[in-house]
Formats: structure tokens, sequence, C-alpha cells
């Protein structure tokens, strides 16, 4: 079981600010996931980044054993 935390535009596309779910075993990576998840607004992927156990991490990094997995759009500074 992993909870998925959705962030800012991303998080009112999909409707929730968190999921908990179970991936079956072939979603192992962080991409994987955002596909099975099957969300409208998680298509372009381009527009996506992501943190695992709330560590940065580029969408083909693998989530075995993650507890939690951010997915929110790219941050910029100011």
């Amino acid at each position: 079981m992993v909870d998925v935390v959705y962030f800012a535009w991303v998080r009112e596309g999909v409707g929730k600010a968190q999921e908990s779910v179970d991936p079956p075993a072939e979603v192992v990576t962080v991409a994987d996931l955002i596909d099975w998840l099957g969300h409208e607004v998680l298509r372009d992927k381009t527009r996506l980044r992501a943190a695992v156990d709330q560590l940065f991490v580029p969408l083909d990094a693998p989530i075995a054993g993650a507890r939690e997995v951010a997915i929110f759009p790219p941050v910029t500074g100011g």
C-alpha cells in the first residue's frame, strides 16, 4: 500500500488531496504509477514532478518500498 499525495492544480484536477493505493507488481516506477492511476490530469507527464518519501525524484525512479509518492507541478522559486 502506498499513499499518493497530490498538490496544486494536480490535486484540483484529480479531485482529492491523497489516496491510498495498492498497485500491481508490474508498477515499478513513478511513471508506471501515474499511468496506472489513470487520472486524466496526469496524462501529460512532462508537466509533472514527483517525490518518493519526501525526496525529489525523476519519474523513472523506483517505488519499491515507498510509503508515499507525491505528484505535483514544477516548482519555481522567487
